[in-house]
């Protein structure tokens, strides 16, 4: 087939998706007799990378913005819900046996899913440094406890140690990253169980002086959703494994939950923590709650939470610069994703202030995540997640080649949220120019719905499930 795509991979019986073992394929198809598992290790998959203290910071926040107790904890758990579009986007991987950003090519063209593909690298690495510098800070805390206060000394090997954890796994592969996830989450979720135990009962449940207006709670909304619609490019990822016959209710099912639990914990701990503490520095506010036999192991926590979300993150980055097209293995792909994320980290823990970085990352992440994520949706459930693999696969040509390499209707649907999210964004970085005629709320995440009517409108009536899927 002309223009047929080959992700470079190494033949031989060893290494195709073994624990410790370097996983050979890439975005290449799995073919069904190297599949395997079950819709299980998609729940262990989503509720173990979640268990990262991440989303304590992100409740500790909701409070920050004016909601009481219970208002944040409503603004929590209906972020959790979120995780059931990110298991309902992993059934396109057990159909295609290919990664999420080869799959949205067929909405956005084989040349339109390119800078959509650039601009999700971009803020894939960006949510693996911010993981990375939490667990940087945990670890230097941890060694200031044990008394050694080295400066810049400390805080660089923190670092170093953090990255070597997270790029071993992911340079590994999928069989290791699902292996890692596992075990390390039964870890965590004890822990983090303690943690909630500790912290819940202190919290002030007592309605604030003010209420938090409108303003408040979309700016609440949008960074409690930040991290779960990060995550929209990546589920095929992690199911393009899976034998064909996998049940796709089981698949939404089991990674809906697994994400909802971890998440809606650790959100509920921080919204406790904030009405308690100045969350200022969420890890030091946090652990001053905590007795001083639990401070070790909750740094330990915050360390380890940290790297099991930047696995995931650095894995997917890998798999995402082979459809960019780098024309590396995924293993030597990772090394320019971990280089750049090792970059990142280095501002952020010494040029910048970081919590101040957090929170204009997260309230800007939406404004991408959330257009492309409405496309790639509604086109998977036009499809109803039939896609011409080949095609799929093809450079030129073939079913998604559209014109010239661009699907008219997934881009302008995509420009058309965009353009929504960025006009009602209010954020320390951009506030856009319908903020405040609209009272100061924050609507960026309609930027999914904008995205998905255009393209539904647009593409509704040529947009269909392959015969021969």
């Amino acid at each position: 087939m002309i223009g047929h795509e080959t992700a470079p991979v190494t033949t031989g019986t060893t290494g195709r998706d073994e624990v410790f073992q370097v996983e050979e394929h890439g975005i290449d198809p799995i073919p069904d007799t190297e599949r395997h598992g079950s819709a299980k290790d998609v729940f262990w998959l989503w509720f173990g990378s979640n268990l990262t203290f991440t989303y304590v910071i992100n409740g500790a926040l909701a409070v920050a913005f004016g909601l009481s107790f219970w208002q944040a904890i409503a603004v929590v758990v209906l972020g959790g819900l979120s995780f059931l579009a990110i298991g309902a986007a992993g059934l396109s991987g057990v159909r295609t046996g290919t990664a999420t950003l080869v799959i949205s090519r067929a909405a956005f063209g084989v040349r339109g899913n390119w800078p959509a593909g650039l601009l999700n690298w971009i803020v894939s690495i960006g949510y693996t440094v911010v993981n990375t510098v939490v667990g940087t800070l945990a670890l230097e805390a941890f060694f200031a406890d044990l008394g050694w206060h080295g400066g810049h000394l400390s805080r660089a090997l923190a670092l170093a140690v953090t990255l070597t954890l997270t790029f071993a796994v992911a340079l590994w592969g999928h069989a290791t990253v699902q292996f890692a996830e596992r075990w390390m989450a039964y870890v965590l979720a004890v822990g983090f169980a303690a943690l909630l135990v500790l912290v819940l009962p202190g919290a002030d449940t007592s309605a604030p002086s003010a209420a938090p207006g409108a303003a408040g709670w979309s700016i609440a909304f949008v960074v409690m959703l930040a991290g779960p619609f990060s995550y929209v490019p990546m589920p095929a990822d992690y199911t393009r494994y899976l034998p064909r016959t996998t049940s796709l209710k089981a698949v939404t099912l089991s990674g809906a939950l697994g994400g909802f639990l971890s998440s809606v914990a650790l959100g509920v701990a921080g919204v406790a923590a904030a009405t308690q503490a100045d969350m200022t520095d969420a890890v030091a506010g946090t652990e001053s709650l905590l007795p001083g036999w639990f401070q070790p192991l909750f740094l330990a926590l915050v360390l380890g939470g940290s790297v099991t979300n930047s696995i995931i993150t650095l894995y997917s980055s890998s798999l995402n610069l082979q459809v960019l097209g780098i024309p590396w293995s995924r293993a030597r792909a990772i090394v320019i994703s971990a280089a750049v994320t090792a970059a990142g980290s280095l501002g952020a823990l010494f040029l910048t202030d970081f919590t101040t970085s957090l929170l204009s990352f997260l309230s800007l992440l939406i404004i991408v995540f959330a257009p492309w994520a409405g496309v790639f949706l509604a086109d998977m459930v036009l499809r109803r997640c039939a896609y011409d693999s080949a095609a799929l696969h093809t450079r030129e040509g073939g079913a998604y080649w559209y014109r010239s390499g661009w699907h008219p209707a997934g881009m302008t649907a995509l420009l058309a949220g965009l353009l929504f999210s960025a006009l009602t964004c209010d954020s320390e970085l951009w506030t856009g120019p319908l903020v405040a005629p609209l009272g100061g709320a924050d609507l960026t995440l309609l930027g999914a719905v904008v995205s998905a009517l255009v393209y539904a409108l647009l593409a509704g009536r040529t947009v269909a499930p392959a015969r021969d899927a």
